[in-house]
């Protein structure tokens, strides 16, 4: 019997909880979270690298010391990958009078985090720096290029501003349960410059079995399960906060059916920074 692939469902109402990942059904939403760490001269960034190896991971500070620049690569890790994927972004300062002094980064579980430490250089301002609109300041090509689809007047005329949020308190970052990340559709991930942008792919194996490979970034490899109840085949996932997250995410899909007697132990589940692989042998 050929195993056949469940395509992604809205969770409620014809709507996903998350538009970034068909599979997430609590936590923080959006492909990044930025926000400004209370007490500090310090600014938190996680982004999502589902698959990124550590070593791969470049970090560069624009000699303007108002961006940083991040990409890496995942790796084809399986003959039945449709391909590598590299990733690419860039975040820091909307105001002109700070500068990124130092920057600090952990990778861990798919998910790349940031401690951005800046200093003010223009002390006219005060302290509602975080505040300011956003400057006249352009993007410089490297910029472009890491940012898909980067336009200057949708960005609200500054190369970062597509990584804040844009209700009142967005100065301070974005919102986490923003409901613009909501929808019956799924986004393409931008962040990704090579390969495929979809959170999940699957293949029809030349026997009946199915490959799949599942985004759950933030996911330790300890905690993804696959279980087999009543035909169905489920993938869940639990990422626990890290760092400065504003809370941890969970991710849950029915993803396949099998025949209701299917031994589960047919199915060999690779889990690795983030990403969980599944081989469903047919009978």
């Amino acid at each position: 019997m050929e195993i056949r692939f469940v395509e992604p469902v809205p969770q409620s109402e014809g709507m996903y909880y998350a538009t970034n990942n068909p599979y997430q059904v609590n936590g923080p939403r959006g492909f990044t979270e930025f926000k400004v760490l209370d007490g500090t001269a310090k600014l938190f960034v996680r982004i999502d690298f589902p698959g990124v190896r550590n070593n791969s991971v470049k970090i560069l500070l624009d000699p303007s010391q108002k961006a940083v620049f991040v990409s890496g690569e995942a790796p084809q890790e399986m003959v039945y990958d449709a391909s590598l994927r590299e990733f690419g972004t860039a975040t820091g300062l909307l105001c002109d009078c700070c500068r990124i002094t130092n920057v600090e980064s952990v990778l861990g579980d798919g998910v790349l985090r940031l401690i951005l430490s800046k200093e003010t250089i223009d002390f006219r301002v005060g302290s509602s720096c975080s505040a300011r609109a956003y400057t006249s300041v352009r993007a410089s090509s490297s910029l472009s290029r890491l940012i898909r689809g980067y336009d200057p007047e949708v960005a609200g005329g500054h190369p970062l501003a597509h990584l804040r949020g844009h209700g009142p308190q967005g100065h301070r970052g974005t919102d986490p349960l923003d409901p613009a990340f909501t929808g019956p559709d799924i986004v393409p991930n931008p962040l990704v410059q090579t390969g495929s942008t979809s959170a999940y792919e699957s293949k029809q194996l030349s026997d009946g079995g199915l490959f799949l490979r599942i985004d759950m970034p933030g996911v330790p490899n300890d905690k993804f399960a696959v279980t087999v109840e009543n035909g169905c085949v489920t993938v869940t996932g639990r990422a626990p906060a890290a760092m400065d997250d504003s809370s941890g995410r969970e991710y849950r899909g029915n993803v396949a059916v099998v025949p209701r007697d299917y031994d589960s132990r047919r199915i060999e589940a690779f889990a690795n920074e983030g990403v969980i692989r599944l081989i469903i042998h047919s009978i």
